[in-house]
C-alpha cells in the first residue's frame, strides 16, 4: 500500500511529516498507487478532490504549475473565470517555481482559484483550483519553504489526464464533452471526427448503444441524462446521410509496403474496428467471414426496426474504401487454419469470431430438433433471412421466449411483427434484474407483449415431434448474492403449462466449438472463449490477438469495437516494435477505476432544470406491423437544445513521477 506523506483529500487533512506522524486521521486505502510503470514510483497524485506526496521531496510549486498548464491548454475558453483564472494561476506558479517575481502571492492564487470554483460554468473551471486551494490552506509552511529558496526548480517528470466520468464509462473511450460541444457549435461535421477517432461505426452505435456514458452522466443529479445516444446518432446522418463522409485509400498518411498484411478473422464490431484501425495506420487488411455479409450479430442478430441493413452496410464499405478486403463464407476451422492463414504471409492474425451459437435452457426434454424449437440468435437469423428476402419464415400461433437480455427484447419485439397470435416473455428473476437496456424493455411492453417475471421453464411439452407447450413454474426471490441481486427458487406445486407453437431459448450464446482448435495453439477456457491478456489482447500463440465476444463473452457493441482498436494499436507495436508498448493514459484510467475516484461527484454550481430531448418514433399500432426503423432522427434545433445540457464535468488528474514517463496512446 501506498504510504501518503501528507495531502488533503475531500477536505479531510493528512499529515504524515517527519514529527507529525499521527495528526489528521489515516489515508484512505489507495490501490496500485506505488509504481506507476515498472520501476518508476509515483511520487504525487492531484485530481478535483485534493492531492496527495508520497515522497516528501516533491515540490508542490512545479506540481501544481504542471496540473494549472493542463488545465488552461485545455480550457474551451467560453467563459472568462476559467479562460482567464487558469492562465493567470498558472503564470504566477510557473514564475514562483523559478525563483522570480509572480504577479500573484499565494493567498492572491488561492482566491483566484476560489473565484473558478465559485463562477465558472462547467467542470473543468469548478475544478481545476479545488486542490491548490486546500494546499495552500493546509500545507501553506511548504509552499513558503520552496518559495524561500528562490532557485530554479526542474520539472519534475509528471504526466496529466483530462477526463469526464461520461468518458471512463465508455469502453471506447469516446472524448464525449467534446464532441457535443462540436454539435453545441454548429460543427455537427467536427462532432463525428470525434467519434471515429475511436470507431469506424458511429452510425450503427447510435442506434444500439446501451449508453453506459449516460448511466455515469452527472446531469441525472439535476435532472435528466444527457442525450448522448441520441446527440450521436443527429451526428451519425453525416456519416450515412444525403452528403456522408466519404472514405478512400488516399486518406492514409503512411501505406506500408504489401508484405505488411494482417488476417481478422470475423467481420462483427470487433473485426471492423480492428481492420478501420490497421488500415488507418498503413497495413494491408483482409478480413474473413463466416456469413455471407459482413456486420457480425450487427448484421444479423440485430432487427431492422433498431438497425436498418443499408445502414450497417455503409459503414462496411468504409473498410473497403480505405482498402481494406473482405472473403466471405470463410469459417475458421471449416476452410482455413490459423496456420493457413501464416503460410499466406500475413504477419498478425486478430480473432473476432463473435458468439453465434445459442445456449440451451437446461430444461427437461430440450430437443433442439424439435419443430418449434430455436435459439435466440436461430431465430434472428430467421428473422434477417424473412426480411432480407432471402426464406420466407413463418409464424403461425403463440410464441415464448426465454430470458431477460437484448436478445431476448429482439426476439420477442421480431416475433410479433412475424405475425405472431400472442408473444410471452419468461424470466426467472423480476423485471428490474432484467439486464437489456430499459429502453427495449419499455419498448416491448408497449407492443404487447406478456411479461411473466418470476417464472422459469420446468420442460418443453411437445407432440409428434413439435413444441406445443411449455411448462413453467413459479419462483421467489431468497437471499441476496454476490452480485447484489436476490437469489431465486423454485415454488413447490407452481407448476402449468402454457401451450405455444415456438419456444425461442434466448439465454445465451457461445464460440462455435469447432473454430479454434487444439493445433491452432490458442489457449481457450472452460467456457470455450478466447484466453487473451487483458492489456494486449495477446493470445497464446504469438503474432495471434482476440476481442470482441470471443474474448469477452456475450458483451455489447461498444465493448467489441474498443477490443477492436486496442488490438489494432497493440498489433501495429508487435510488428513495428518487436513487443507491445506501455501506455500511460491506460494506466491513469486503471488507478481511476479501482479507486472510484469518480464516485463522490457532486453538483457544485446550480443548474436550471430542463429535461432532455427524446427521438420522435412510430407509434406502437403501426411499427408492431412492420420492420421500419422506430426512432427517426432529432432536428437541429432539439440537437441544439440538448447539447446545451451538457455541463462538461470535466476532471484532471496528474501523476509525479520519479523518471520521465514512457509516450503512448489512448
Amino acid at each position: 500500500m501506498a504510504q501518503v506523506v501528507y495531502g488533503v483529500w475531500d477536505g479531510v487533512v493528512h499529515d504524515n511529516r517527519q514529527g507529525r506522524a499521527g495528526l489528521g486521521v489515516a489515508p484512505p486505502d489507495l490501490k496500485d498507487f506505488e509504481v506507476f510503470n515498472e520501476g518508476n514510483p509515483i511520487r504525487a497524485f492531484i485530481a478535483d478532490r485534493g492531492f496527495f506526496v508520497f515522497d516528501e521531496r516533491v515540490n508542490l510549486l512545479d506540481a501544481f504549475w504542471q496540473y494549472l498548464s493542463k488545465a488552461a491548454e485545455q480550457s474551451c475558453g467560453k467563459c472568462t473565470p476559467c479562460r482567464m483564472g487558469t492562465v493567470l494561476v498558472r503564470d504566477a506558479l510557473g514564475a514562483m517555481r523559478r525563483g522570480l517575481p509572480a504577479d500573484l502571492d499565494l493567498d492572491q492564487v488561492s482566491e483566484m482559484a476560489e473565484q473558478m470554483h465559485a463562477t465558472s460554468l462547467c467542470g473543468l473551471g469548478q475544478s481545476c483550483g479545488t486542490a491548490l486551494v486546500k494546499a495552500i490552506e493546509a500545507f501553506r509552511d511548504e509552499f513558503e519553504a520552496e518559495l524561500a529558496a528562490k532557485k530554479v526548480v526542474p520539472q519534475q517528470s509528471s504526466m496529466s489526464y483530462m477526463t469526464a466520468p461520461c468518458i471512463e464509462a465508455c469502453p471506447s473511450k469516446v472524448n464525449v464533452p467534446r464532441y457535443i460541444d462540436y454539435i453545441r457549435d454548429g460543427k455537427p461535421e467536427h462532432s463525428l471526427g470525434v467519434i471515429l477517432q475511436k470507431y469506424p461505426m458511429a452510425a450503427t452505435c447510435s442506434r444500439v448503444c446501451v449508453r453506459f456514458c449516460e448511466a455515469a452522466c452527472r446531469r441525472k443529479m439535476v435532472d435528466e441524462a444527457v442525450g448522448i445516444k441520441l446527440l450521436k446518432r443527429y451526428v451519425a446522418e453525416y456519416q450515412t446521410g444525403p452528403h456522408p463522409l466519404v472514405f478512400s485509400r488516399d486518406m492514409i498518411a503512411n501505406v506500408l509496403p504489401e508484405d505488411q498484411k494482417v488476417a481478422v478473422v470475423g467481420a462483427g464490431p470487433a473485426g471492423v474496428s480492428c481492420a478501420y484501425h490497421l488500415l488507418m495506420r498503413g497495413y494491408h487488411v483482409d478480413i474473413f467471414e463466416a456469413q455471407g455479409e459482413a456486420g457480425g450479430m450487427a448484421a444479423i442478430g440485430i432487427p431492422s426496426y433498431r438497425l436498418p441493413k443499408d445502414v450497417l452496410l455503409n459503414e462496411m464499405n468504409a473498410v473497403t474504401d480505405l482498402g481494406g478486403k473482405f472473403y466471405f463464407n470463410q469459417r475458421l476451422g471449416t476452410d482455413f487454419s490459423i496456420d493457413d492463414l501464416y503460410n499466406r504471409g500475413y504477419k498478425s492474425v486478430f480473432l473476432a469470431l463473435g458468439c453465434q451459437e445459442g445456449t440451451k435452457m437446461g430444461c427437461d426434454n430440450e430437443d433442439t430438433s424439435l419443430v418449434g424449437y430455436e435459439s435466440g440468435i436461430g431465430f434472428l437469423l430467421k428473422v434477417h433471412d424473412h426480411v432480407a428476402g432471402i426464406k420466407k419464415h413463418e409464424i403461425d400461433g403463440e410464441v415464448v421466449v426465454v430470458g431477460g437480455g437484448n436478445v431476448a427484447m429482439d426476439c420477442v419485439r421480431s416475433a410479433i411483427r412475424m405475425g405472431a397470435k400472442k408473444v410471452h416473455l419468461i424470466y426467472r428473476r423480476t423485471e428490474a434484474d432484467m439486464p437489456a437496456d430499459r429502453e427495449e424493455v419499455v419498448a416491448a411492453h408497449d407492443e404487447g407483449i406478456e411479461f411473466h417475471v418470476l417464472t422459469n421453464p420446468v420442460s418443453i411439452v411437445s407432440e409428434n415431434g413439435k413444441v406445443v407447450g411449455v411448462k413453467l413454474t413459479k419462483m421467489e426471490q431468497t437471499e441476496v448474492d454476490a452480485k447484489g441481486r436476490r437469489n431465486v427458487r423454485a415454488i413447490p406445486g407452481s407448476e402449468y403449462v402454457m401451450p405455444c407453437s415456438v419456444v425461442i431459448a434466448a439465454i445465451g450464446q457461445q464460440v462455435s466449438t469447432d473454430s479454434v482448435r487444439p493445433t491452432d495453439g490458442v489457449e481457450m477456457s472452460k467456457w470455450n472463449w478466447v484466453v487473451a491478456d487483458k492489456e494486449s489482447l495477446a493470445t497464446s500463440r504469438p503474432g495471434v490477438f482476440a476481442g470482441g465476444d470471443c474474448y469477452l463473452g456475450p458483451s455489447t457493441l461498444i465493448a467489441a469495437m474498443a477490443n477492436g482498436l486496442k488490438a489494432a494499436r497493440n498489433i501495429d507495436d508487435y510488428l513495428r516494435l518487436g513487443s507491445t508498448r506501455f501506455f500511460p493514459r491506460s494506466r491513469i484510467r486503471q488507478i481511476l477505476e479501482k479507486n472510484k475516484l469518480f464516485s463522490n461527484d457532486c453538483i457544485e454550481v446550480p443548474v436550471k432544470n430542463e429535461y432532455r430531448v427524446h427521438h420522435p418514433e412510430l407509434s406502437p399500432e403501426v411499427r408492431k406491423t412492420m420492420f421500419g426503423e422506430v426512432e427517426q432522427i432529432i432536428s437541429q434545433e432539439d440537437a441544439y437544445k440538448e447539447s446545451m445540457r451538457c455541463m462538461r464535468c470535466y476532471r484532471i488528474y496528474s501523476v509525479i513521477t520519479d523518471h520521465c514517463i514512457p509516450e503512448g496512446a489512448a
